[in-house]
């Protein structure tokens, strides 16, 4: 009790404030944050897998492609997969806003030893931004909901709002940190972490605009000295435990081999997602309709994750293709390869209005798709942008380099199916959940991305820069499993959507 007693003294309690612009004053203190920590994430994130397999002697690690991929989509998955720790600590310990201080503050201190050359602080400097934005991610979305009543019409244009500071700052990031990058790729780095201390100045700044949204809970309150002692005491064992192993591999006493740990990261994360569903179907004591829905959320896992595995390849295998194949020397100016990072949440920020608009208008008419023919959409949108990415491997494999006209259309049409299938796959979930697991399957929902993100990795460590006339096949392959699942899955919708019943 003593520690939440100081801890408040840190973040006391909040006035009241009027609107601005009929929303709550709070609200653009989460949206700066939030702009500034993707600023940072969405920046690093585009001079990861080029950094690490830079030459030694340019200033890169000098890896394979193959070994660089995998620890890009092991990275890119424990930051969803600390999410659900994150917000039980939140929950029950130090509440949303402490989590989100606490977590953008190691973020920040991750980006600042990412900007330190040498491999130990690079692999350091990945766990700390992973650790942090387990707590900041989800956190920072849940005090955005508690800023409105839970009958409050402003909500869902709050949460529009909000969107728009994530790709603002995901547009803004890659720009900035890749243009200091091509002096010096701990420039980058560095850069990332500075727009985290502009987010946490001014979260700090601003916070009092919260009031009581994101303190701490009264179950937090509630529970014994005993228990938070538990608590934090296995917290500590977790973070020395990896301190440990970092130590261990970097003096050779464990060897860890990124692919193959990639590997087996995607096996238990499968097993233990379909495990969950066998159990609840065995001995969840389901009715009929709680059974047909949860067929439904399997269905659409698995159709999230494939589509994951696809989207993901930007900041991997297209991103090489970008720094290797693309024409990017126009007059006197190089145009850095990670600025193509910026263009997905450019079109978001294009296309997000239409894309709203277009659901609504076809609500009207009662034309609205259920939720699996929009992830058919997504997945068949995203082979096409895929198909698109054979014409520009075709032109490779000849020798060839090629306008980045074939990458922005890529990322265009990615966007378009990310628009049909990203907003909707959390909103299914909480409406079919039978309403006793309805946590549960909200963060058995977030092991699809990460299940997506490190399939990704593996599939990019598959094209080999020294066998570029293999490209245009394995570009095909993706267009076949992605558009292949998004037919079958169209196919299978009319099945499905009787399957959800009323909630569709």
């Amino acid at each position: 009790m003593k520690l939440l007693e100081r801890m408040s003294s840190v973040f006391p309690a909040a006035k009241t404030h009027p609107d601005i612009l009929g929303h709550p004053r709070g609200l653009y203190t989460l949206f700066m944050t939030e702009m500034w920590e993707r600023f940072s994430y969405y920046g690093m994130r585009a001079l990861l897998v080029l950094f690490m397999v830079d030459q030694i002697a340019d200033g890169g690690m000098g890896l394979s492609d193959q070994t660089a991929t995998a620890i890009y989509g092991l990275y890119t998955a424990a930051a969803y997969l600390v999410a659900l720790p994150g917000g039980w600590i939140a929950d029950r310990l130090i509440g949303a806003q402490r989590a989100v201080w606490i977590g953008g503050i190691t973020i920040m201190c991750g980006h600042f030893v990412l900007a330190i050359p040498g491999v130990g602080t690079f692999f350091l400097g990945l766990i700390l931004v992973v650790l942090g934005t387990g707590l900041l991610k989800p956190n920072i979305s849940a005090i955005v909901g508690e800023l409105y009543g839970a009958d409050d019409d402003r909500r869902d244009a709050g949460f529009t709002i909000f969107y728009m500071g994530i790709n603002i700052g995901a547009a803004a990031g890659p720009i900035l940190c890749g243009w200091l990058a091509g002096g010096d790729w701990h420039y980058g780095f560095g850069v990332a972490g500075i727009g985290m201390l502009a987010g946490l100045i001014q979260f700090r700044a601003s916070r009092g605009y919260l009031g009581a949204a994101g303190l701490v809970p009264e179950a937090a309150v509630a529970h014994s000295s005993a228990f938070r002692a538990r608590a934090y005491s296995v917290i500590a064992a977790f973070l020395v435990l990896v301190l440990g192993l970092l130590i261990a591999g970097l003096i050779g006493v464990v060897q860890f081999d990124a692919v193959r740990l990639a590997q087996g990261t995607t096996t238990i994360i499968a097993v233990v997602a379909l495990l969950y569903f066998a159990s609840l179907f065995l001995f969840g004591g389901l009715t009929k309709e709680e059974r047909g829905r949860v067929v439904v959320i399997l269905a659409l896992f698995l159709a999230a994750a494939m589509f994951w595995a696809g989207f993901e390849q930007a900041g991997s295998s297209l991103n090489l293709f970008a720094d290797r194949y693309t024409i990017r020397q126009f007059g006197e100016f190089v145009i850095p390869a990670a600025w193509f990072q910026s263009l997905n949440p450019v079109f978001i920020i294009l296309l997000a209005p239409l894309y709203s608009m277009l659901w609504v208008t076809l609500a009207r008419r009662n034309l609205n798709p259920a939720a699996p023919f929009k992830f058919a959409i997504g997945l068949v949108t995203l082979g096409a942008g895929f198909a698109v990415m054979i014409g520009a491997a075709e032109l490779v494999a000849q020798g060839r380099q090629v306008l980045p006209t074939w990458l922005i259309f890529t990322y265009l049409l990615h966007t378009m199916g990310e628009l049909a299938l990203s907003p909707v796959g959390l909103s299914s979930v909480s409406k079919l959940a039978p309403r006793r697991f309805v946590g549960q399957m909200m963060g058995v929902w977030f092991l699809a991305n990460s299940l997506g993100y490190i399939i990704a990795g593996l599939i990019a460590g598959e094209f080999n820069a020294d066998a570029v006339d293999e490209m245009p096949a394995l570009y095909l392959q993706i267009v076949m499993t992605t558009a292949g699942a998004g037919l079958l899955l169209a196919l299978c919708a009319p099945v499905l959507k009787r399957l959800m019943g009323e909630r569709h």
